[in-house]
């Protein structure tokens, strides 16, 4: 429980914050953080029911959040879970795999493992082996065009651009055959949009924690058991893909564990493509709400980068991590005591004007743009260079091929706590 001194959140506070439901309203969200960030910019959340999850500290200053990345002796991903979890959800996974989260991963590992787990395929995403991959990609972009214009002069972006093209690139370089992209795509909505009904695949509005949970595991168990026989393969069969490079990877010595192998696999396919179908999708609504800034970015490509840049600020994906402080601390003049569980709000810290100016618009030119949806630090997104790459390249294609583009109805973003964006965007256009 909270102590009489500590600036405890409203119970509508507290469950706006940890609804799903509100992300994908956005706009009152962005209030409500507002608010919290001018008043009470770290504040604990506790729970109405006792026990139904562990009360933490809601970080919403990009200050604040931005020093909780960098400072990782201080702040820890484990031993807590690093997603806010309920309770009963943290139950059902230690008893399930023995740790507090369905998939342990390089978002999970401190140091020393984390950076050891890391140097494992960091030198493989780097701008200077990606560049191999541009031809396939822009041959994918254009395909991906091809379908766009061929199912005119309307379409769901996300439906038919946004969500299958990164899903092919991240899955080619998995090893993962064409057939398969679909299941993988379900299996990544039910694991971060397990939440929200059209995701999920069931079609419920309001899926009770148990349903969520059960739903997340098996989609964890389905990719597990898919990927162990992509590990065997590649054992088998090396190539130089990533799959390859997971597979057949040794830390101090030794092969990686089955379960440290599958959280890998399991982290690059997911958020190696749906955070970027979010911001691709994001950058694609900015444009069709501001013809100008669309013709302005046709007429000079090199406002591309910041179109880039800005849509993956403006869009912030992966909406929070959790930390636990390791040490007594503060943050914004609040105490924190060893063993607090918190939440770096990513999409607060991206909408701070204390860093952003008119934060809630979508501006390419926007210098300096340090932005917190790829995280900082040691745990900064191991594919940030490949996400900046695919969208240049599709954007590339897109401002080449099409003439105008406007909404042909209204968006709708995703219900998820945790990784989040645009679900359907109904799009008008012409061909160039």
């Amino acid at each position: 429980m909270a102590s009489v001194s500590e600036p405890v959140l409203s119970a509508d506070v507290a469950r706006e914050v940890i609804d799903p439901h509100s992300y994908a309203a956005w706009s009152p969200l962005l209030d409500t953080f507002d608010r919290l960030r001018a008043e009470t910019p770290v504040a604990k959340i506790v729970p109405e029911t006792e026990g139904l999850f562990e009360p933490f500290w809601l970080v919403t200053r990009y200050d604040d959040v931005m020093r909780m990345s960098k400072d990782n002796a201080t702040f820890l991903n484990n031993p807590r879970p690093v997603v806010f979890s309920l309770n009963a959800a943290i139950e059902f996974s230690r008893a399930a795999t023995g740790s507090n989260m369905l998939v342990d991963s390089l978002v999970v590992f401190d140091a020393p493992v984390h950076p050891k787990y890391r140097k494992l395929t960091q030198e493989w995403f780097m701008p200077r082996n990606l560049a191999r991959l541009e031809a396939e990609i822009r041959d994918l972009a254009h395909r991906t065009v091809d379908r766009l214009l061929e199912s005119g002069p309307e379409a769901d972006f996300c439906k038919l651009v946004s969500a299958p093209y990164p899903l092919h690139v991240v899955m080619q370089i998995l090893g993962v055959p064409e057939e398969d992209e679909p299941r993988m795509l379900m299996l990544t909505q039910q694991m971060f949009g397990g939440q929200d009904k059209d995701l999920s695949g069931t079609g419920m509005d309001n899926m009770t924690p148990e349903q969520v949970t059960m739903l997340v595991a098996g989609a964890v168990k389905s990719f597990e058991e898919y990927f162990a026989q992509i590990a065997r393969d590649r054992r088998a069969n090396p190539t130089d893909d990533v799959a390859s490079v997971i597979a057949n990877a040794t830390v101090d010595g030794a092969p990686l564990p089955e379960r440290d192998m599958a959280g890998y696999y399991i982290i690059v396919a997911t958020a190696g493509h749906d955070t970027t179908s979010a911001s691709t999708a994001g950058a694609m609504l900015a444009l069709a709400q501001d013809p100008g800034q669309w013709a302005r970015v046709k007429a000079d490509r090199s406002l591309l980068p910041g179109i880039v840049e800005e849509a993956i600020r403006w869009t912030t994906p992966v909406q929070h991590f959790m930390r636990t402080a390791a040490v007594d601390t503060e943050l914004s003049g609040q105490p924190i005591r060893k063993g607090d569980w918190l939440m770096m709000n990513y999409v607060a810290a991206n909408h701070d004007p204390a860093q952003f100016a008119e934060p809630r618009k979508f501006d390419a030119a926007r210098s300096p743009n340090r932005h917190l949806a790829f995280g900082a630090g040691a745990h900064q997104c191991l594919g940030l260079h490949l996400a900046r790459l695919e969208m240049r390249i599709l954007f590339e294609a897109l401002l080449d091929r099409l003439g105008t583009i406007e909404l042909a109805g209204e968006p709708a973003r995703a219900s998820s706590t945790f990784v989040g964006g645009l679900k359907t965007l109904p799009l008008r256009f012409t061909p160039a």
